[in-house]
């Protein structure tokens, strides 16, 4: 008898696959930024799969498949939330500002977890800008759920906060602490003012624009912390190199791939008729992780650790590159 076939391994509270789900509220935050809550339709398991804080969905938006970071802390839920900013692109973020409306339904996936707390922290440090309050919001949520020291720093421009209503009532609970903060300067003050103030055990999370996290990162450097206790989550890469031609050996078929400049791995690997998973595209989601037998690989991702780096044992195929890889696909 296979797992499949034992009721017990299809509880719906363990279900991640695609599915529809239904918006059941609609809350605009900011001129720009509209909150979301998705439910089971009428005619299915009301029970929700719970969720690392961090975690995210991915969403059908039209043509686009994008994630999108829950807001809530994870335990037990009978709705999921995301909030979204208009990009005015004409990508998902916007198709799903102009299309959701109560009892709209949309095809969601998940939940999946990228950006998990350490579960043995003390208490952390939380850094947001902008949008990136969504993730960091998740965490101050489990953080005050369990009793736990959160030290929130969010930095967005006037008018444009994202659930400041929901950071100031948790700062209204023992343990935890908010600071508000605007402009560049006195933003990359207040976080290492921040860092140097946290006491022994914590871990510091943050989630914004690449500057904001490019300095985040610097000013841990700075003030000693080591970057196993430096955490972060990226919405999007800058523009890569076109990188040299290189060639990829599949261990399982012994084929050769070639693929050439400008190309990823990724998508040379799609047009061979190898499936392997993926969403962003940009090496910040690391949905297309592969594990690697040999070669050299040049790592350009924004997921991977520098000790992960360092194994050579797995890439990120949509933007690393290499020399002589073997995949073992």
């Amino acid at each position: 008898m296979t797992a499949a076939a034992i009721p017990a391994h299809l509880h719906p509270g363990y279900a991640t696959s695609t599915r529809p789900m239904r918006v059941v509220a609609v809350r605009q935050l900011t001129a720009d930024i509209t909150h979301f809550r998705f439910a089971p339709l009428a005619d299915t398991p009301q029970v929700l799969t719970p969720y690392q804080p961090g975690s995210h969905l991915i969403i059908t938006a039209g043509e686009h498949r994008n994630a999108y970071s829950l807001v809530d802390d994870g335990m037990y839920p009978n709705t999921y939330g995301i909030s979204v900013l208009r990009r005015g692109a004409g990508g998902g973020s916007d198709w799903l500002h102009d299309n959701l409306s109560e009892d709209a339904v949309v095809e969601v996936e998940g939940p999946r977890s990228m950006f998990a707390p350490v579960l043995d922290q003390r208490g952390a440090l939380l850094v947001a800008g902008g949008i990136g309050v969504t993730p960091v919001l998740s965490h101050a949520r489990a953080l005050a759920r369990e009793g736990l020291r959160a030290d929130i720093v969010y930095s967005f421009r006037p008018g444009s906060g994202a659930h400041l209503d929901d950071l100031r009532a948790l700062a209204e609970q023992p343990n935890i602490t908010l600071h508000e903060v605007s402009g560049v300067e006195a933003t990359a003050e207040l976080i290492a003012d921040r860092f140097r103030s946290q006491p022994l055990g914590t871990h510091a999370y943050a989630c914004g624009p690449a500057a904001l996290l490019d300095s985040y990162q610097e000013l841990a450097a700075q003030t000693g912390w080591p970057t196993a206790r430096v955490h972060l989550e990226r919405f999007a890469a800058p523009e890569q190199e076109p990188g040299d031609p290189f060639t990829v050996t599949l261990s399982s078929t012994g084929d050769r791939i070639d693929v050439p400049a400008g190309v990823s791995l990724l998508q040379r690997l799609l047009d061979s008729g190898v499936e392997v998973p993926n969403l962003c595209r940009q090496g910040v989601c690391g949905e297309c992780r592969i594990p690697v037998r040999g070669g050299i690989i040049e790592h350009r991702d924004l997921v991977l650790s520098d000790e992960e780096k360092a194994l050579g044992d797995a890439m990120l195929c949509c933007v690393s590159r290499g020399q002589n890889i073997e995949v073992d696909l």
